[in-house]
């Protein structure tokens, strides 16, 4: 019997080099844009474009598909012609210092007012010194103080004058100044000679000190009222030379900022301030009194609360800011409020708040990969706070989990103005999208990119303006027509299909790199095609010792996989290992073995828990088809066990469903199955053959055994026709089919796959509702009848000899 063979030319898509009309990358111009993303950048495009609460964007796609690249060149042309954002800065609170007020300014005068301020305060502190020190100053501070000193003169004077009439005098002692009677000599009287005088006379002398008393309380008060009235005088002197100092300068900075009326707010309170705090700018005395250790000097006075701090800078933007955030934590992006420590104690002022990544992309654009901010505790909860409210706030995030709070600063949040994107894998998205109730109400625009786009003219000629990009941007040498044709063939290689080319443009890239690299060992002024197949052999040789090592167990017979003869019951398949960098096809022997039961087909891997929900589904389509097929007018009455010979670990998916059916089909049927003849192909329960993934690594995996082996001229593979779109063989493959030395066969029915493993026809259902004799299909329709009778006619044995022995109760 012929069967369909694949012929080489459909083993593969080739280009070829003649139809690009340059000679090297140098004469094409760079690429500009993404390539096959339409749908995405549609969708980038709407999501940048729609100023609305919500809008934001999550980019989804497989690693390596240009994501961050396009969304990087794509902000900032669109973030150069938008408008600078404001700058914004932190002041001081004079009314409730523990909430800095936040201040926005035109972009760039953020900076020129830091300067101002700091000028204000280095000339205040020399223009209020000196004015202290002038001699106009001193002059009318002796003034006021003379007349203090004259109206208490004359106070006391008046009653001493007084007391002196009634024998009495004023002194002056540690407790204050006293009314003591005194003798004609004008000395005290004692405390003996009191008590000498007469009762009349002590009498007289208690009463008038009682008088006397009085009236210096009197005069005593009037002092105090004085030194009030003159304390008064010197702090509206002291006052009124600081306002002739602070007044000029503040009154420059509010004309300055005339247009800013939260800055002249600020202003007038620096002034009142400063005119309530004269003594922090006055130029202080110098003491030969040392410092005793037992107390502490006088600190310096501080200026902080003057000062400004700049939490965002946009002077030096050319547009709206772009940020892209690598390490998204809390503190990251929202800020901090970092703290010093004096004398074992934290201390923080307002000039120690610094701004995060959102306020820097505050007006603009901010970038984040997905993972790594759902990863950072806190982080995504205040990006989607943020985005709900408004407004960016800078928070001890710790705080209410402290179990002693610390008293710390309350910034006056700021406006939020931003566009996030985020960018992660598929399975992040959808999982956020249906366990997040907010997330969908926050990121609205679904940016997907595709990992692979059709092989059209010109996204071949768009792969090749990508070589040249990258061999300009990166100093690489330029690829001739070869080189270029060979990397889109690698391109269509990983997109597994001939009509497609992948877009993971990050493994483009690596191979253009390691083909310039075997290009200059070679010291060739460019990049051919045998580099680029070269940096691909190269590239498989550093990944692939697993796939020798089964190799040499497979030849040296530790895995044992026949490559000739025909056995029954025994078809090799061919499963995918999938070792992240690299992947490869490894046979495996899968074995069947029949007997009457009703057990069915059992899954000896399913019974051991080593087979997943795909497989176990594929061995229940296999048993609907063994009844849809045979047991029609019979019941299936079957017992078979199948097993994957020498598997260790957790076989999954449904691509072995056609290898465990002829092996199933050989065991009823007692037909040998070609060894030398691999099979992979998942199947319906209509026994149509479905394609499978991974069909270029499988049909690789079995012919680099059978090489090794030594090939025969006989061995080959059966794949599901509909993969033939899929096939981008290695040349060895290729040319071995060439020579007729290997097969690719491929099967649209399960019958034509047992017909090319058996070389028996499979037979087709007569009207007579039999199989022809001597076909496949009958003799596995015999095997099931015959099992079938043999068990209804048991059954029936063990019916009478139930029936025998209750009569033989009775």
């Amino acid at each position: 019997m012929r069967y369909r063979e694949i012929s080489p030319e459909k083993l593969r898509w080739i280009y070829d080099p003649s139809q690009f009309r340059f000679d090297t990358t140098d004469d094409i111009p760079p690429l500009e844009g993404t390539i096959g993303q339409e749908r995405a950048l549609r969708s980038i495009d709407f999501g940048l474009g729609f100023d609305s609460q919500g809008f934001n964007i999550y980019m989804l796609g497989e690693s390596g598909t240009g994501k961050t690249t396009t969304i990087k060149a794509l902000l900032e042309k669109k973030a150069a012609e938008e408008t600078i954002p404001d700058d914004w800065v932190y002041v001081y609170n004079f009314k409730d210092p523990d909430r800095p007020k936040a201040l926005n300014l035109p972009p760039g005068l953020g900076i020129i007012l830091q300067k101002d301020t700091d000028e204000l305060v280095s000339m205040l502190r020399q223009e209020i010194s000196k004015a202290f020190e002038s001699k106009d100053y001193e002059k009318h501070k002796n003034k006021i103080l003379e007349e203090y000193q004259e109206e208490s003169k004359r106070l006391f004077s008046e009653l001493e004058d007084e007391a002196a009439k009634q024998s009495f005098a004023l002194r002056k002692t540690p407790t204050g100044v006293v009314i003591v009677p005194v003798k004609s000599g004008g000395e005290p009287l004692s405390q003996e000679e009191f008590d000498s005088l007469g009762s009349e006379m002590k009498k007289k002398i208690e009463t008038l000190s009682k008088e006397l008393q009085e009236k210096l309380d009197d005069v005593l008060r009037q002092i105090r009222e004085t030194e009030k009235t003159i304390k008064e005088k010197l702090n509206r002197l002291e006052r009124d030379v600081g306002l002739s100092s602070v007044r000029h300068l503040v009154d420059e900075l509010k004309s300055k900022y005339r247009e800013y009326p939260k800055l002249i707010e600020f202003f007038d309170d620096v002034k009142e301030d400063a005119l309530n705090n004269l003594d922090d700018f006055k130029t202080p005395e110098e003491t030969t009194t040392p410092v005793s250790f037992l107390k502490m000097a006088k600190p310096e006075p501080s200026f902080t609360r003057y000062k400004v701090n700049i939490l965002v800078n946009n002077g030096d933007l050319r547009g709206a800011p772009v940020i892209i955030e690598p390490n998204p934590t809390y503190y990251n992006l929202f800020g901090r409020i970092e703290h010093k420590f004096q004398y074992g104690v934290a201390l923080t002022d307002f000039t120690m708040i610094k701004g995060g990544a959102m306020h820097r992309a505050n007006g603009g654009y901010l970038v984040v990969n997905a993972l790594d901010l759902l990863k950072n505790i806190f982080a995504y909860d205040a990006v989607k706070r943020a985005i709900r409210n408004r407004e960016i706030k800078i928070e001890d995030i710790w705080e209410q989990y402290r179990l002693i709070s610390t008293v710390t600063l309350k910034p006056d949040p700021i406006p939020f103005n931003v566009k996030i994107i985020l960018i992660g894998n598929p399975f992040l998205y959808y999982l956020l999208y249906n366990l997040d109730e907010e997330y969908k109400k926050l990121f609205k625009v679904k940016a997907d990119f595709d990992n692979r786009m059709d092989r059209t003219e010109e996204n071949i000629h768009k792969y090749a303006a990508f070589i040249a990009t990258r061999c300009k941007e990166e100093a690489l040498k330029p690829f001739d027509r070869t080189g270029v044709a060979k990397v889109v063939e690698y391109g269509t290689r990983l997109a597994e299909h001939q009509s497609k080319l992948s877009a993971r443009f990050s493994d483009i890239a690596d191979i253009i790199r390691e083909a310039n690299y075997w290009a200059s060992k070679e010291q060739n002024k460019y990049v051919t095609g045998n580099h680029v197949e070269k940096a691909i052999s190269e590239k498989i040789y550093r990944s692939n010792k697993i796939e020798e090592k089964i190799r040499e167990l497979i030849v040296d017979g530790t895995l044992m996989v026949d490559t000739e003869g025909s056995v029954i019951g025994q078809v090799n398949g061919i499963s995918v290992v999938d070792l992240g960098d690299y992947s490869f096809g490894k046979p495996s022997r899968i074995t069947v073995k029949t007997f009457a039961g009703k057990s069915g087909v059992v899954n000896i891997e399913r019974e051991a828990k080593m087979s997943g929900r795909i497989h176990n589904k594929g061995i229940m389509i296999l048993s609907a088809y063994l009844g849809g097929k045979y047991a029609q007018d019979y019941p299936l009455s079957l017992s078979a066990s199948l097993c994957f010979e020498q598997l260790y670990e957790e076989v999954e998916g449904d691509s072995a469903t056609c290898t465990e059916l002829f092996a199933l089909l050989s065991s009823l049927s007692g037909l040998p199955v070609k060894q030398d003849i691999s099979v992979t192909g998942s199947m319906n329960q209509m026994g149509e053959v479905q394609p499978v993934g991974g069909i270029n690594e499988k049909i690789e995996g079995f012919f680099d055994v059978c090489r090794v082996k030594g090939l025969t001229g006989e061995q080959g593979v059966t794949i599901p026709e509909k993969n033939i779109k899929n096939l981008m063989l290695k040349n060895d493959v290729i040319e071995a089919v060439r020579e007729g030395k290997f097969h690719i066969y491929p099967i649209s029915t399960a019958e034509e796959g047992i017909e090319i493993l058996t070389g028996v026809e499979a037979g087709k259902l007569t009207e007579e509702m039999t199989y022809p004799e001597g076909t496949i299909n009958y003799l596995v329709d015999k095997k099931l009848r015959e099992i079938a009778k043999k068990l209804k006619a048991e059954e029936k044995e063990k019916e009478v000899e139930i029936e025998k022995e209750v009569e033989e109760r009775r």
